[in-house]
């Protein structure tokens, strides 16, 4: 079975895309067979006297795409961090890249607890938010100023749809500590963004 078409995808907004990751499957732009195992097994039944917890499809479809977005951002803010030109902007991304690997170890966490793989679901696909590997090679090859205006419209976007889809999360996810931690992503992305628009370059970068 072919994957689901995502150029729909490319043109909605981070509450749309969230929207159709979970009518189109737990898993979104992954193909249909592959969703209902991992859906299955985010119910599967939770140990001997430990409280049920019912995981919705919201839940699955926000936590396997808000992980590899995460995984992909710190790969651009490590770059950042090392090859930025003007100081600020590095110590921005090196902030950043820290708060979004602790983000990672709740977001891993989360899936474990919801009986979901590691695996990135996502791998290969041109999402709104998500730095790709396109983007990266481009950050590889670009510098000085070039670089640090790519990395700012980068981080910009990647924060603006991880925040919006977590909102998603937080109106209607169905588990308390998803919404929790969507809750801390979205105050994150805020004071991330705010920062991010008063550096140096960013009113030219970012338009």
């Amino acid at each position: 079975m072919n994957p689901i078409d995502l150029a729909p995808l490319r043109r909605a907004t981070g509450l749309v895309l969230l929207g159709a990751l979970v009518l189109g499957g737990t898993a979104g732009c992954s193909p249909t067979a592959d969703s209902a195992p991992r859906t299955a097994q985010a119910r599967k039944s939770p140990p001997a006297g430990a409280p049920t917890v019912t995981s919705t499809a919201t839940d699955v479809g926000w936590v396997q795409l808000m992980t590899p977005m995460n995984q992909q951002a710190v790969k651009l803010l490590a770059l950042a961090a090392e090859r930025a030109g003007e100081p600020r902007v590095r110590d921005f991304a090196e902030r950043l890249r820290t708060g979004q690997e602790s983000e990672l170890v709740r977001l891993r966490a989360l899936l474990t607890r919801m009986g979901l793989p590691g695996t990135d679901v996502h791998a290969g696909h041109d999402m709104p938010g998500m730095v790709t590997v396109r983007d990266l090679e481009a950050a590889r090859a670009a510098e000085g100023p070039a670089f640090d205006r790519l990395v700012l419209v980068q981080i910009r976007d990647h924060l603006r749809q991880s925040a919006q889809v977590s909102r998603s999360e937080i109106t209607s996810g169905g588990r308390a500590d998803a919404r929790e931690l969507a809750a801390a992503l979205v105050t994150a992305r805020e004071t991330s963004l705010a920062e991010l628009e008063r550096l140096p370059g960013a009113v030219r970068a970012l338009g």
